[in-house]
């Protein structure tokens, strides 16, 4: 019998592993009666549910969280946040080059993996950068939400506050301090834009903002087709969102009917930004129109960048797919974006990603509707909510019973991770024949 070996795991089988230990860990430290506040109690499946929630950077949580769990369990939260948001090889690899120790090439390759960076070769000298870039734009987030509390509470909890959802929302978490998301915060311009600029620039992928970073320095641009794509689409995303969002809500007195013009575009843009993969909410989420629900469910699913702190299947499995329906419209014979040729194995692997999640969800759904007593609508919401690491709910998510949970569980895992990581961890490696069968052709459409 052969012994496991480190060095034999697939990457993507050594992350899911990864996270799977830390939501563990996390459960453990939830489930102490220090974590939660002396008059409460909560099961050890409520600690699962939370702990993975926030490694996955989700948000949604079947208890208030502000309300149950201790300052330690908060902070246990914040922990598994920045981990989740991150991820977990990131911060073991920069562990263990503090204390010294070599990076092996295979430990190279599953960090590569993990953080959506194309070289092998220099991608420590990118996690060393990446740590300074995250580490920089919490501080900002920190100082200026810090300012936006004071208005409210203390300046020590106003610190405190500032902290929590700085991290939050660069991780794309939604966890929140207040009982109702930052529905009171909706008329202000400081708190509002503080977190959608976090949420932003945890969401465009780590790539991203180093290729921002270094055209603001040397005057050259350095965008890989990669990060084109990310900002293309999400600008779409966010300006569709945003005018989308205002014309249908724009009447409805129970979101942002009663709220001045001005007050109405900033809610519209807070909603688009944060829908997307984020989670916070300055409206009802219950109290919205059908037809902005079903934006926000077209939003979550698509979801933030690849190399981000957000889920979905990704902006560019989003572009790639339309510029592939385009092209076939067209007749064209190359799919072709930015004056780049895309090649028929990203075609196939966005494909892939599509059908992978649109059918899991699906089937979650089903599975949610067959053993529950829940809105179809709401159960829907629910569902995308968490394979998108969202965290919007339409106030199910303490309705949902035991085997509901554990599927809701197991959706923000795979929609952290990537469903087609996630399968790939768990299927087997298929070889490659070394014959071809003759084609035939398909009529379709």
């Amino acid at each position: 019998m052969k012994k496991l070996s480190f060095r034999r795991l697939s990457p993507s089988r050594i992350l899911v592993s990864s996270f799977i230990i830390i939501i563990s860990i996390g459960t453990f430290f939830l489930s102490l009666p220090v974590a939660v506040m002396p008059a409460e109690r909560i099961s050890v499946l409520t600690a699962l549910f939370t702990a993975t929630s926030a490694v996955s950077v989700t948000g949604l949580s079947v208890v208030d969280v502000s309300k149950t769990f201790s300052p330690f369990g908060k902070a246990v939260i914040l922990i598994l946040i920045q981990l989740g948001g991150l991820g977990i090889m990131t911060f073991s690899s920069i562990l263990m080059m503090a204390i010294g120790k070599k990076i092996t090439y295979h430990e190279r390759k599953i960090l590569k993996e993990d953080v959506n960076w194309e070289n092998t070769g220099d991608v420590l000298k990118f996690i060393r950068k990446l740590i300074r870039i995250v580490v920089s734009i919490e501080l900002v987030g920190v100082v200026f939400l810090t300012i936006g509390f004071l208005k409210e509470m203390p300046l020590k909890r106003a610190f405190y506050f500032g902290v929590f959802h700085s991290v939050s929302a660069f991780c794309n978490a939604g966890f929140s301090l207040f009982s109702d998301s930052l529905v009171g915060f909706k008329g202000n311009y400081l708190i509002n834009l503080t977190i959608s600029l976090l949420i932003i620039f945890g969401g465009i992928g780590f790539s991203v903002i180093n290729s921002s970073l270094s055209f603001f320095k040397t005057k050259v641009v350095r965008f890989n087709l990669t990060s084109k794509l990310a900002i293309i689409i999400s600008v779409f995303l966010t300006i569709f969102g945003m005018i989308a969002f205002f014309l249908m809500e724009h009447g409805n007195a129970e979101t942002i009917g009663a709220l001045k013009f001005h007050e109405k575009v900033l809610a519209s843009f807070f909603q688009s930004v944060t829908t997307r993969t984020a989670g916070f909410n300055t409206v009802a989420v219950e109290k919205l129109e059908p037809a902005t629900v079903f934006i926000f469910l077209l939003l979550m699913f698509i979801g933030a960048s690849p190399g981000s702190t957000g889920g979905g299947i990704k902006t560019t499995t989003f572009g790639v797919i339309i510029f592939y329906v385009v092209a076939i419209i067209r007749g064209n014979k190359d799919v072709e974006v930015t004056n780049r040729r895309i090649t028929w194995e990203i075609l196939n692997r966005a494909v892939a990603i599509l059908v992978i999640s649109f059918a899991y969800i699906s089937l979650i759904i089903l599975l949610i509707l067959m053993t529950s007593n829940l809105d179809f609508e709401k159960v829907i919401f629910e569902v995308v909510s968490a394979f998108g690491t969202v965290g919007l709910s339409m106030g199910i998510t303490s309705s949902l019973n035991t085997f509901s949970r554990i599927l809701i569980i197991v959706t923000m895992l795979i929609g952290r991770v990537g469903p087609l990581t996630f399968a790939l961890a768990f299927g087997e490696k298929l070889k490659v024949k070394s014959y071809r069968y003759p084609k035939e052709n398909i009529l379709v459409g």
